[in-house]
């Protein structure tokens, strides 16, 4: 099969004596060359498609394809997303990619008018013209699939609110703390994440349709009506802006993907150590855990174990991103063609890391008594130093001397009190899940 950049005189076997036939070594160049791409751009197709339309409608306002010829190839774009559906449209790894596979299926089918579809393009901008959608669409999804994940967060924690838990700094008991303000915590963090996503779309969201291979063309093609009409803000000014952007913009996106696996990471890890044996405030639900081949009383937190470790994976995802463009110069280079994989499999595990935290979180038990039990009264050091203080009019380090000095705790306030006196905003007694909630709910809205 003829490559769309063959005309014919490229070949030319090697005269070097060698094993292998010169089809073979071309079968050989070719699989290293083509990768894995083919199989990546069926999950790519749909957006293809979609920019192939619109850009066909281009081509017909301005007078290279005739009202007929582009009624005819929509036809055919609409019945290659049919087959894609049903799961019978096949990229070929002969085929490189999915511009090619659509182009040849429409000459196949049409004839000449089917070569007409990449007037005014290049692989270069159709191919990030489909990955940009895909990033918009996927981003929408995260988005989703976030705020759920979110909601299941202050669902526990408001069921939890005034459950004592003991605050931890450098993994030992510091203050008195909450199941609320724990997952609170956790849950306005990812809030901050997600309004964070206004920048990365900023970066997504403008059409790179047009700009061929970099360079522009002479077939003056309504570059601005073609972005309105994909859902873009705006198309990319500069022609070379397009191929500049080609893993500068994706290694931004994984990165912000990036935060939410890294708070999941971190939150997982706090499941797992307080699901221990060592502290038994949690049991995780039985669905969730995993046993083992040997020792029958093993329970193992597998699920959150995998989510800590899926979080390395992201960061060598974006590591690749940032390896892979760091030397390129201007306009297109056959590297940027592997910066299309690490943004596929970053928008794929994070999808299941939220999921599956949220699945998690829901799975959750706690045992009110072991969690009480450890908020011993050295807990309460730091506030009966400020009972002092009020007291007796003590300054605050006066009154911490006083506490820290004492051979045995003398406080003078139970974990009752302490709760009633707790009324700052973000106290384990004010912990702040209704603001958390409506923030929430804005910004869903928002981004709906």
């Amino acid at each position: 099969m003829s490559k769309l950049w063959e005309t014919g005189g490229e070949r030319n076997d090697s005269r070097r004596e060698s094993t292998m036939s010169g089809r073979d070594r071309e079968m050989q160049v070719e699989a290293f060359t083509v990768g894995n791409d083919y199989l990546l751009d069926q999950e790519l197709l749909p957006y293809d498609l979609k920019a192939s339309g619109i850009h066909l409608r281009a081509l017909e306002r301005a007078g290279l394809v005739t009202s007929e010829e582009a009624e005819t190839l929509k036809k055919g774009l609409d019945e290659i997303l049919d087959l894609w559906k049903r799961g019978e449209f096949d990229i070929l790894r002969e085929q490189e990619d999915g511009h090619t596979a659509i182009e040849m299926w429409l000459t196949d089918r049409y004839g000449d008018q089917g070569k007409k579809i990449h007037t005014g393009r290049s692989r270069n901008d159709q191919v990030l013209t489909a990955m940009r959608l895909y990033e918009k669409e996927r981003l929408r999804e995260i988005l989703d699939i976030a705020s759920g994940c979110i909601r299941s967060l202050l669902d526990v924690a408001e069921n939890h609110q005034e459950m004592p838990m003991p605050g931890y700094t450098h993994t030992r008991k510091a203050m008195l703390s909450t199941v609320g303000q724990w997952l609170g915590g956790f849950a306005e963090l990812m809030i901050l994440q997600m309004g964070a996503a206004e920048g990365v779309n900023h970066l997504i969201d403008r059409s790179p349709l047009g700009t061929a291979a970099g360079f522009g063309t002479t077939i003056d093609l309504d570059r601005d009506r073609e972005s309105e009409e994909l859902g873009f803000s705006q198309p990319l000014a500069c022609a070379t802006s397009a191929q500049l952007s080609r893993g500068w913009v994706e290694l931004q996106l994984v990165q912000y993907l990036s935060g939410f696996s890294s708070l999941l990471s971190r939150l997982a890890s706090d499941i797992i150590q307080f699901s221990s044996e060592a502290y038994g405030f949690i049991s995780i639900d039985a669905y969730l855990c995993t046993g083992s081949s040997i020792m029958p009383n093993k329970k193992n937190p597998d699920v959150a174990e995998l989510i800590r470790a899926r979080n390395a994976l992201m960061n060598g995802y974006a590591a690749s991103l940032q390896s892979q463009t760091a030397n390129l110069g201007a306009g297109y280079h056959r590297d940027l063609q592997l910066t299309k994989e690490p943004v596929m499999r970053a928008f794929e595990t994070v999808s299941e890391l939220l999921e599956m935290m949220t699945l998690l979180v829901e799975g959750l038990e706690f045992d009110e008594e072991a969690l009480v039990a450890a908020c011993s009264s050295d807990l309460l050091a730091a506030e009966e130093a400020y009972h002092l203080v009020r007291e007796k009019g003590l300054s605050f380090r006066d009154a911490y001397r006083e506490v820290k000095g004492r051979s045995e705790s003398r406080a003078s306030m139970t974990l009752d009190d302490l709760f009633a006196s707790y009324r700052q905003l973000g106290s384990p007694g004010n912990p702040g899940l209704d603001r958390l909630r409506e923030e929430l709910d804005r910004l869903t809205s928002v981004q709906t």
